[in-house]
């Protein structure tokens, strides 16, 4: 374990904290999907409520139809929480599997079916390397009181030290009342790992004009000097679903359908969050069509398979792709088999616990800091 400079903490870049996590064992890697289900349906019958899936919005249809909750990933995690399960599995990515052990009770326990499920954003502000460039950037403004603000969508070892820094952690439906309370706390804010959320929200605030950003991946563009000059210093992360829209979509949309309506995720380019009717998470995606009047024309600018269930769970509305053939779906949140999902759910009736996401004492403790500051906004 690498000890930070700045910070009374230890910890590992995310490549190596879970590599003792669990490959899909050949017997289960050609199931079909009707022996699949079955077998899924005879566990959970099994396990009774000792077990709680979880469901992702990005998850597929296969993930999705057998969990108990399906949402955004905090608002999952605090169903987790309320639960009585005494196993929590967790059909999303690493950090959303690590957000729900810190708010669980220590009875409980957490279970990612795939080791391969890890968001790319968030391995693009490793709290090591966010570490090194906050001694940078501090050293550059010594005068100034810098909080850190990071997206939920980042590793435990990073909320941790943004609490031990001062900072908190926001949701894309918060992030502007954390810029609020870190502007009223101190003088400048760096926001991580999402470079367009942190653009919008200072957009939001009318503070587009105090913007700078900070590129970890370009050792000579980047001066600590002039970027400690800005009150908001952004990192350079992204999520790869999001970043693929362009305002060409929308015009395009647009054009094919003149009485569309469009909505998109925070997430997205500053341009596109600027051409949308309505910009909000996950849940407000969700509202959005559910309170559309029959008929109306909804274009949605997320991950895909939120657009597939969309369609499903509201046919009175045409809900419409906003890409086209081009919306991917995360490739993060693909690793969620319902293979895997078959085999962490036979090995629980069995007694063997799998793939168990566990974070440690200390960046429990801290990271739990950070997101009651999130709570108290």
């Amino acid at each position: 374990m690498a000890k930070m400079e700045t910070a009374e903490l230890e910890t590992d870049l995310s490549l190596f904290k879970y590599d003792n996590l669990e490959q899909l064992p050949p017997r289960y890697r050609d199931l079909e999907k009707s022996e699949r289900t079955e077998r899924i349906e005879a566990a959970l019958s099994e396990l009774g409520d000792d077990v709680v899936i979880l469901g992702h919005n990005y998850q597929r249809r296969e993930i999705v139809e057998h969990a108990d909750f399906v949402g955004d990933s905090y608002q999952l995690s605090k169903e987790a929480a309320e639960a009585d399960a005494e196993y929590v599995i967790f059909g999303g990515v690493t950090f959303m599997a690590e957000s729900a052990d810190i708010i669980t009770d220590d009875d409980q326990t957490v279970i990612l079916p795939s080791m391969e499920a890890s968001c790319p954003m968030a391995g693009m502000a490793e709290a090591l390397q966010v570490d090194a460039a906050w001694a940078e950037i501090t050293d550059a403004a010594p005068d100034e009181e810098i909080i850190p603000i990071t997206y939920m969508n980042s590793y435990a070892d990073l909320k941790a030290f943004c609490a031990s820094q001062g900072g908190l952690v926001c949701t894309s439906s918060n992030a502007h009342r954390a810029f609020e309370y870190a502007f009223e706390k101190g003088d400048k804010v760096l926001f991580l790992p999402d470079k367009h959320l942190g653009e919008n929200t200072a957009y939001r605030l009318g503070m587009e004009d105090a913007i700078a950003k900070w590129d970890p991946w370009d050792p000579e563009g980047k001066d600590a000097d002039e970027v400690a000059e800005s009150d908001i210093i952004l990192w350079d992360g992204y999520c790869q679903v999001h970043e693929r829209f362009r305002v060409e979509h929308i015009d395009d949309i647009r054009t094919e359908h003149p009485d569309a309506n469009v909505v998109v995720h925070p997430e997205c380019r500053r341009e596109v969050v600027e051409a949308a009717d309505v910009v909000g998470s996950t849940a407000t995606i969700c509202e959005t069509v559910e309170n559309a009047d029959p008929g109306e024309q909804w274009a949605i600018g997320t991950e895909i398979h939120l657009t597939n269930h969309l369609q499903r769970w509201h046919p009175e509305v045409e809900v419409l792709p906003l890409c086209g053939d081009a919306c991917m779906d995360c490739n993060a949140m693909r690793q969620i088999d319902p293979n895997y999902l078959t085999w962490v759910l036979e090995e629980l009736v069995e007694g063997r616990e799998r793939n168990v996401i566990e974070v440690a004492p200390e960046e429990k403790e801290l990271a739990e800091v950070a997101l009651d500051r999130m709570l108290e906004i």
